[in-house]
């Protein structure tokens, strides 16, 4: 396994399995690796010749007032994920690297990028656009591999992926969760052992939705408001948001029908949590 840190030696990487013919699966992410980002890997390594991960906690998808300098990283502990997962180079740039002095160009998906998480958190999804096609430019990859918890977020990247004609794949795997139902991630690192109980209310929550909607509910405010009263009883810090919108468009419903995603995003102590499901109904 590499660890390669300047985008020059990555292009020459990629050049050269180019020449060879050799397919490339990119993982790209900001480090503090659990087992949510493992199944990712996994599927990368066994479906390409060539597997990348990116390690690289971006600045421009943080405001001023957000955790990066907090965001937990650790390096060593991300080669020993990678080394156990047979992952053969880690992409690992400096800030520098990827914002040299001067950088003036930002890529911004509409009408996706300013809903679910982005009315909390301005300009975030402009700076994850950024980096990934960045990041997509140095690796070239075949295909990329993305976690369904961050629904919005693989969302906004196929559409801009898409939109600006490149031809790289894109596979969103499922959501990894611990035991409990809590989805894995990063953050979660913040919990404090209380807060970390009480969040495996945001799955039950979702799963009590799905309930309630298989057995024949419609009406999407009913759903979001016993969401609300099941994660409220748990003594959440604070609920940015829960909603049932449209699959692909993030559009609100009226009517619960077609693709539905559910999503949710809340505070225990310092730590925000995101969760999401997805629901379709044919009838």
């Amino acid at each position: 396994m590499k660890i390669v840190k300047s985008i020059k030696q990555m292009h020459s990487i990629v050049l050269d399995a180019k020449r060879k013919n050799k397919t490339i699966g990119f993982v790209p992410t900001m480090g503090y690796l659990h087992h949510g980002h493992c199944s990712l890997l996994r599927r990368c390594r066994k479906e390409n010749d060539l597997s990348v991960l990116s390690i690289f906690v971006n600045p421009v998808q943080f405001s001023p007032t957000e955790d990066f300098t907090k965001y937990p990283r650790d390096l060593k502990r991300d080669e020993k994920f990678a080394k156990d997962e047979k992952v053969d180079i880690i992409f690992y740039p400096s800030v520098d690297e990827i914002y040299p002095d001067g950088y003036r160009t930002f890529v911004q998906v509409d009408g996706l990028s300013d809903k679910l998480c982005g009315k909390f958190r301005p300009g975030h999804f402009r700076g994850v656009s950024t980096v990934v096609m960045k990041l997509v430019n140095i690796v070239a990859p075949d295909t990329l591999y993305l976690g369904q918890k961050d629904a919005q977020q693989a969302l906004i990247i196929q559409r801009m992926l898409k939109d600006l004609n490149t031809d790289v794949r894109v596979k969103i795997l499922p959501t990894v969760r611990e035991k409990s139902g809590l989805a894995m991630s990063s953050r979660n690192s913040y919990l404090a052992p209380e807060h970390h109980a009480k969040a495996t209310i945001l799955y039950r929550s979702l799963q009590h939705a799905k309930t309630i909607i298989e057995d024949g509910e419609r009406n999407p405010e009913t759903v979001i408001e016993e969401m609300r009263v099941l994660i409220s009883s748990e003594g959440a810090e604070k609920i940015d948001y829960i909603e049932c919108v449209d699959a692909q468009t993030l559009l609100p419903l009226d009517d619960i029908k077609g693709d539905i995603l559910i999503a949710v995003a809340v505070w225990f102590g310092t730590a925000r949590l995101i969760d999401n499901i997805t629901v379709s109904v044919t009838e």
